[in-house]
């Protein structure tokens, strides 16, 4: 059973709706307010939904480890900027929830796409994490590196979101699937609004049993593939970032893919 539900900043419930396979929520005089939430609520856990909570945002395939996952819906004006302007705004609404065919879970894919993903950890995978953010600012913040977006010839506010290390030399980052996975290639999109922004030359890749793998990137503005032999792991760890020996000392990241098949398959 899947249930959504918007729930003010009392508490009190304004809407949900039930179903055993698939829910939604839909608003056609209602502007969100300031403490509002949306909340989805399963009857089981470690499972996978497909969870869209604004027409804004792509619908997200992650993998749910709690029976209750909250989405705050975002008014604060700095927190906006790393999202498109339409996100959560005029009073017509549609969100929904629901579960995925097998084929959608076990197709070889981008195991690290998550446009839903926050800041902090919410129970839901994958889920990006950093131990530097530049400036405590959102359009930096390290879930902007799995959000599905590669503009990448400028930087700061939508749609040129990226992940930002404010200069610091032992930055990392880390993607958490929730779960093992089966990988077999990294794909990088470096922000490239050259010449403010330098690049990485050298990247240590680690998987969550200890094992590294060394990448060398360069400073194409398209993706850029690294693959290697089948690794299982739950996390990848971006570190040991070597910048380029040029005048900029702003190296950042504008999306991380990870390629492979749920280790379930």
């Amino acid at each position: 059973m899947l249930t959504l539900k918007l729930v003010d900043k009392a508490g009190t419930i304004i809407a949900q709706r039930s179903h055993e396979e698939e829910t939604y929520l839909a608003f056609k005089t209602r502007e969100y307010q300031a403490g509002d939430k949306i909340i989805l609520e399963s009857d089981a856990i470690n499972r996978f939904v497909w969870i869209q909570v604004d027409e804004a945002l792509p619908v997200s395939l992650i993998y749910l480890t709690t029976h209750q996952w909250e989405f705050p819906v975002i008014m604060d004006s700095e927190l906006r900027r790393a999202y498109s302007p339409k996100i959560f705004s005029g009073e017509r609404h549609y969100l929904r929830a629901f579960l995925p065919q097998d084929f959608e879970v076990n197709n070889y894919r981008n195991l690290a796409l998550n446009p839903h993903d926050q800041k902090k950890e919410s129970g839901a995978y994958p889920h990006a994490y950093a131990n530097v953010e530049t400036r405590n600012d959102s359009t930096f913040f390290a879930r902007n590196a799995i959000d599905g977006m590669i503009a990448n010839e400028s930087h700061g506010s939508f749609p040129f979101q990226s992940w930002g290390i404010n200069q610091q030399a032992d930055a990392q980052l880390t993607i958490d699937f929730g779960r093992e996975i089966m990988t077999d290639q990294l794909v990088l999109v470096l922000r490239g609004d050259y010449p403010h922004d330098s690049y990485w030359e050298q990247i240590t890749v680690e998987f969550s049993d200890g094992e590294e793998q060394l990448i060398k990137p360069n400073n194409s503005l398209f993706r850029q593939a690294f693959p290697f032999p089948v690794k299982k792991t739950r996390s990848i760890t971006l570190k040991q970032l070597i910048k380029h020996q040029d005048e900029s000392p702003f190296p950042a990241l504008t999306e991380v893919e990870v390629y492979g098949y749920d280790s379930k398959k």
